[in-house]
Formats: C-alpha cells, structure tokens, sequence
C-alpha cells in the first residue's frame, strides 16, 4: 500500500473503530449529526484508498464504482450489525450470563457467515465488471481493511469476564 493511502487508511479505520464503539469508554451514544458525518468519511477515504490502488481504466472505473457502491451498502449492513453486537458485548461483558454469552456467540457466527455470502454474491458481478487479475486486487483490498480492522477490534475489546 503507497504510504500516502496508508494514511488515509489509518485515519479511516480509527474513525471506524471509534464508531463501532468498541471499548466500554467508547460505548457510549454520539449524536446521529455526527455519526452521519463520520460514516460519509469514512466511506468517501475508503472509495480513495480502493481508487488509489486499483488503477481502473476509464471503461473499468465506470462498470466498478456501480457494484462497488452497491457492494458497499450491503457491506455497511453487516458492519452496522457488527456494531451492534460489539455495543451489546460492552454492556454486558463484565457480568454476561451464559445464555447472553452463546447468544452473542451465535451471532457473530452469523455475522460471519452472512460477510462470507456478500463477497461471493458480488463476485460474479466484479468478475463481469473487471477482468480476473483486478477484481483479486480488489478482493485483496477489502480483507486487508478487514484484517485491519479486526486486529483493531480484537486490541480494543475486552474478554469476557
């Protein structure tokens, strides 16, 4: 990754993981305005950062960024309800029962499986939109933002207690 989208990046994800509120200390509700305008940042750096690295034709770019933003939605739906879980975990992890435990387990699970079932919905769609080599880059691109931010995620949340 250029060092100059490595920046970029870096304060995306920092914005991202403020937003999913993944301590207890960061739990707490922020108002909507500015949410919405963390989340639109957040967006607008990530689309710069795949831009910066995929080095689409004209003709490339015009079929990409439509799946790519289509791809984006649905993707923001499975973070959103990871955020949810995370916001539920920090409300109860210092004195979670076992029921609460295996249901906050069953639903990262399904969060899981249903990130897995995005990726290989669209895959078709990028493979029709980009040649082989460009949509792997692409595909590339998006598990190091994962990566990344679960490394983040994992630093910053506590285990159960």
């Amino acid at each position: 990754m250029k060092s100059s989208m490595k920046a970029v990046f870096v304060l995306a994800l920092a914005a991202a993981v403020a937003i999913l509120g993944v301590s207890p200390a960061l739990a707490q509700d922020k108002p909507a305005d500015n949410m919405e305008i963390l989340l639109e940042k957040i967006r607008a750096d990530k689309k710069l950062l795949v831009a910066a690295n995929m080095e689409l034709t004209e003709a490339e770019a015009k079929a990409f960024w439509p799946v790519y933003d289509k791809f984006q939605d649905e993707l923001f739906l499975v973070r959103a309800r990871t955020a949810r879980a995370i916001k539920d975990f920090s409300d109860s992890y210092k004195d979670m029962g076992n029921e609460k435990a295996r249901a906050l387990l069953e639903e990262s699970m399904t969060i899981e499986s249903l990130s897995l079932k995005l990726r290989q919905a669209y895959l078709p769609k990028f493979r029709k939109a980009l040649p082989e080599k460009k949509v792997a880059r692409y595909y590339q691109i998006e598990n190091k933002i994962q990566a990344t931010l679960n490394f983040e995620l994992a630093k910053e949340i506590p285990l159960v207690q």
